[in-house]
């Protein structure tokens, strides 16, 4: 018999993150960690997708509303057709002769594209009993190379190019995916450095990440110039010479300001500056990375398609590639920028500072190794330990390292209580705050 897809329902699930100023920032300085939920029904009892966007708290109900509109492109397709035209997909998802009018390829719509795409690859690999980066790491280089669509750029990269660097990979994937379960995937962690915590939270974050074997840290700056060196000054002296420092300005600054700014930050010895201005300012980052050398320049969080990050890659503006599971329209899509930046020779090193993030990055780390770039120097992927409790499959991370995960689908799945409980307004969490 046939599995089809037969319904989708959508959750708003908001998380009071404010309360404590998790997740704080100098763009952001009280955001509540969301998730635009989806869960996809299927004709086989049991079986389900799960896929979610993030977003910061109001909004979500959008992001919502966006994937019940795409509910038509999903509901009463077959697995089996799917499974084998997931390329096709997406691109008839992204394609969508009237909401391209909304982007196209950006805002709302695509974030809500990342969620639905994502839940169908989370059915995919539940179906096959793999999780999602296993499922794709054990397909041939040509059918990987089927799930990208080389529209608009094709002038950084060709379908040949990128089925060639697949194939030359091809034969050691094994090697590397045996390193991987035995070292798991370098990490760093963010939860010790949001930019509203106290001068004793800080230190307490950073010994007891420490002691959990963490090495690599990131800290948020943009604030005052003077309170960003204080702080990064504690930073530093907890985690030593030899700890890896990065910076996080989430956008705040002018092309000039984030200069200047980083001129007294230097005595940090920071490995780079994250988000040094607006994320849509290619040839400002550009010029930001030629006057801050050899500190580096990182974004991504924000880029929101394939072609964007083509110009990023293009231009010589950025160090460090943090692409984002819901900012890109999901899987698909962000295996087209694993593929431009191993051809430009950029470092990927995913955002994952969000609820569900690090569930969703951990496959695109191990992707980007095992199949595409074949290579760990420079790499390391976020991690932010806020939230985890409220999924089925969380990640797992010891000694500053992601283990790889081996619970089949995507490792995104809410627990029902806690999508009950966190559903805006109505759960009870949100109606005891009331």
């Amino acid at each position: 018999m046939p599995v089809r897809i037969i319904a989708l329902r959508t959750f708003d699930v908001r998380f009071p993150t404010s309360d404590f100023l998790d997740g704080s920032d100098a763009m952001n300085p009280d955001p509540d960690y969301s998730a635009a939920t989806v869960v996809l029904e299927t004709s086989e009892p049991g079986l389900e997708g799960h896929g979610l966007t993030f977003t910061i708290g109001r909004g979500n109900d959008l992001c919502c509303r966006a994937i019940e509109t795409l509910a038509e492109r999903v509901v009463g397709r077959d697995l089996d057709e799917l499974a084998g035209a997931m390329g096709a997909f997406w691109r008839g998802l992204v394609s969508d002769s009237q909401l391209r009018w909304l982007g196209p390829e950006k805002g709302v719509t695509h974030m809500a594209t990342a969620a639905l795409v994502n839940a169908v690859w989370d059915l995919l690999g539940r179906r096959a009993g793999k999780p999602v980066w296993k499922l794709v790491s054990d397909m041939p280089p040509r059918a990987q190379v089927e799930l990208v669509d080389f529209r608009h750029i094709s002038d950084a990269i060709t379908k040949e190019e990128a089925l060639e660097r697949l194939e030359a990979l091809a034969a050691t994937r094994a090697e590397r995916e045996a390193e991987i379960r035995e070292h798991g995937y370098p990490a760093y962690v963010t939860s010790a450095g949001w930019l509203g915590y106290e001068d004793d939270k800080i230190r307490r974050l950073c010994r007891k990440s420490l002691a959990e074997g963490w090495t690599r840290f990131k800290m948020k700056v943009g604030s005052d110039p003077e309170n960003d060196l204080r702080r990064g000054r504690i930073v530093r002296e907890e985690i030593g010479p030899d700890g890896s420092l990065m910076l996080d300005a989430n956008q705040v600054w002018d092309v000039g300001e984030a200069i200047a700014h980083m001129k007294p930050l230097a005595e940090l010895d920071p490995k780079w500056i994250e988000e040094p201005t607006s994320p849509d300012d290619i040839l400002g980052h550009a010029r930001i990375r030629r006057e801050i050398r050899p500190i580096g320049v990182a974004t991504g969080e924000h880029c929101h398609n394939r072609v964007m990050w083509k110009q990023f890659f293009q231009a010589d503006a950025i160090d460090y590639a943090q692409i984002d599971g819901c900012r890109l329209a999901g899987l698909n899509e962000v295996f087209a920028v694993l593929l431009m930046a191993a051809k430009y020779g950029i470092p990927v090193c995913p955002h994952a500072g969000g609820v569900g993030l690090c569930e969703y990055v951990q496959h695109f780390s191990i992707l980007d190794y095992v199949c595409v770039s074949g290579s760990l120097e420079g790499r390391m992927t976020e991690y932010a330990e806020h939230l985890h409790e409220h999924f089925v499959h969380p990640v797992k991370v010891r000694d500053g390292r992601y283990r790889m995960p081996e619970s089949p689908g995507f490792s995104v799945e809410m627990k029902a209580h806690s999508r009950e409980s966190y559903t805006f307004p109505t759960g009870s969490a949100w109606k005891d705050r009331s």
